[in-house]
């Protein structure tokens, strides 16, 4: 077997893919490669694609006049039968019975077939489902297709191609043994033969070491304890990795891994989009009318959070059928009242014996997933710390380290132990 050029890291994600790789002949002798983003290409527009850094983790699947239109026409396939990506996401809220999405928290759902054409779900349109392995796999593919379009064109890099190189990807460390080899058999479907499952907490702490790999001794010792919370688009893990030493070197243990958690950005997108109908005072929307909400208090929650943070926003939501027009409904949303829905309802503050409650809040209402009761992420923390230590007393980590986008959003961008 020919020897890989790269190796490539893909994070599956439950909102958001993204890629990175490291060109290993370009290594500098004793030094590990430099890892670069790849910018994945989508369509953002009707006809227009762009490479970005992350690619939305939603499919809208076609109908035949949309594909012999071209408007969702890629370098690799003019006439594709899903679109995936930014587009994808913003149109499918108008189309939720053609948008495929969460296809990382239906994974590890065992009470469905995960290899069945269950999603979108809700949908009465059968022709039109695809199974949550599929469309793992369809996430997949695009990005394959994308590298190989842009990284391996012509005979000359046929050897670049994606399918020979080694690819490591990121799974939940709290995913159970066949939530990864659906994982796996996603992965399988597109082509990746050359395959290394590794934990989002581990690689993220592989990440923060690679950062910090000639000051490690500053910021770590032998004997720490290192908690890593990784809040994510749609899934919470926490993992307790301990540091040890051998030959002079860092090692690093895990001593502890969270039960699976469907809580994340997800579950703020919900609960904003349930205060905003309280401020319109409690419509009877349509199903399209609540997923338009849903991506639209998604975005305005981006924008209020920042980077920047801006004070102020405006949602606003088209009537429907003939009220179009006549039925559009608008409200203001401030920032202030985000920063209050995320700080009261997912970080509150707790003490060492918090119990998570069993209540479930009105703002997860997604038909068929099994989202966490208790969105208040400190609660769980705090459960996990306790459960984990020996005697039932919580445990006390020496440093820890944020993940994912949900983090940043709440710190405002910083990631890092201690």
């Amino acid at each position: 077997m020919t020897a890989p050029r790269y190796v490539i890291g893909i994070d599956l994600g439950t909102t958001n893919s993204a890629a990175a790789f490291a060109d290993l002949d370009a290594a500098i002798a004793g030094e590990a490669p430099h890892v670069a983003v790849f910018r994945v290409a989508q369509v953002v527009a009707e006809g227009e694609v762009a490479a970005l850094d992350t690619l939305p983790s939603f499919q809208l699947l076609l109908t035949p006049e949309e594909r012999a239109s071209r408007r969702f026409a890629l370098p690799w396939a003019p006439a594709p039968d899903g679109s995936v990506g930014v587009l994808a996401r913003d149109l499918g809220a108008l189309v939720p019975d053609r948008l495929v999405a969460s296809a990382k928290s239906w994974l590890c759902h065992d009470a469905v077939d995960r290899r069945a054409p269950i999603l979108p779900w809700g949908t009465d349109d059968t022709a039109v489902r695809r199974s949550p392995v599929e469309a793992s796999s369809a996430y997949l593919a695009h990005i394959r297709d994308a590298w190989n379009q842009t990284r391996a064109g012509g005979a000359a890099g046929a050897a670049h191609r994606i399918e020979l190189q080694d690819v490591v990807l990121t799974v939940p460390a709290s995913f159970d043994e066949e939530a990864r080899e659906l994982t796996v058999e996603a992965a399988r479907a597109a082509g990746f033969d050359r395959l290394t499952l590794v934990e989002e907490p581990t690689a993220a702490l592989y990440a923060w070491i690679a950062a910090h790999q000639h000051a490690l001794s500053h910021h770590l010792h032998e004997g720490d304890l290192v908690l890593v919370c990784d809040v994510g688009g749609g899934t919470t893990d926490f993992t307790l990795v301990r540091v040890g030493a051998r030959d002079g070197a860092m090692e690093f243990e895990r001593t502890a891994v969270g039960e699976h958690l469907l809580l994340g950005g997800d579950n703020l997108d919900l609960a904003v989009a349930r205060h905003v109908e309280e401020k319109l005072g409690r419509p009877r929307l349509t199903r399209s009318q609540q997923h338009s909400l849903r991506r639209q208090c998604a975005q305005v929650k981006e924008r209020l959070l920042g980077p920047p943070p801006i004070p102020r926003a405006t949602v606003s939501l088209l009537g429907s059928g003939r009220g179009l027009v006549a039925g559009a409904m608008s409200c203001e949303l401030t920032r202030d009242e985000v920063l209050h829905l995320l700080l009261e309802g997912f970080l509150p503050g707790c003490g060492p014996d918090a119990v998570p409650t069993s209540l479930r809040p009105s703002g997860l209402r997604e038909l068929g997933l099994p989202f966490a009761s208790d969105t208040a992420v400190t609660r769980h923390l705090a459960a996990f710390l306790r459960d984990a230590g020996p005697t039932g007393a919580p445990l006390r980590p020496d440093a820890v380290l944020f993940n994912a986008g949900s983090s940043r959003q709440a710190r405002h961008g910083s990631a890092s132990p201690r």
